[in-house]
């Protein structure tokens, strides 16, 4: 079933391929709009009014808050140090510690980001697609690049955008 019943989805939802999302144990806020091809695992929350493009990851310990913009195809990371093995033996639950990362209310995230674990993503923030996130970015930056880097403020650009 590709939308657990442990789910728990606000008010006006709209998820536009039922059959091709994968949620489970997560929790989505009222109004927020999910495309096709996008997984949300246990424990993720997802605010109100966001937007989540199809082709999206977002793992266990990822917090969106409110009227956040997550661009196609971006992932986000749990684990500071990923192995399928210890000492030839295959990791478990026990065995790693869930990183967790946070994207503050507005913020926008372009297509094909990449969001490492334990990073906070401020108010306003925008980040560059094609961008990998490695450490916070403040309120109302503009972050892009590999890794990503601060090149400009959100709050110039969003008063040229209302002119």
């Amino acid at each position: 079933m590709p939308i657990g019943s442990e789910v728990r989805l606000g008010r006006a939802v709209q998820i536009f391929h039922r059959d091709l999302v994968n949620l489970y144990g997560c929790a989505v806020g009222d109004e927020t709009r999910i495309g096709a091809f996008v997984e949300i695992q246990v424990g993720a929350t997802v605010g109100s009014r966001c937007k989540i493009s199809s082709h999206t990851f977002i793992c266990e310990g990822v917090t969106i808050d409110d009227e956040v913009f997550i661009g196609h195809g971006v992932m986000f990371t749990n684990d500071k140090f990923p192995r399928a093995t210890i000492n030839g033996k295959l990791q478990g639950a026990a065995d790693w510690k869930v990183e967790k990362t946070y994207v503050c209310r507005g913020a926008s995230i372009g297509s094909n980001a990449t969001i490492l674990s334990g990073t906070t993503i401020g108010e306003g923030a925008v980040i560059g697609a094609g961008s990998v996130v490695t450490r916070d970015i403040p309120a109302w930056a503009i972050a892009a690049g590999v890794p990503a880097r601060i090149i400009g403020d959100a709050r110039r650009q969003a008063v040229r955008a209302t002119v």
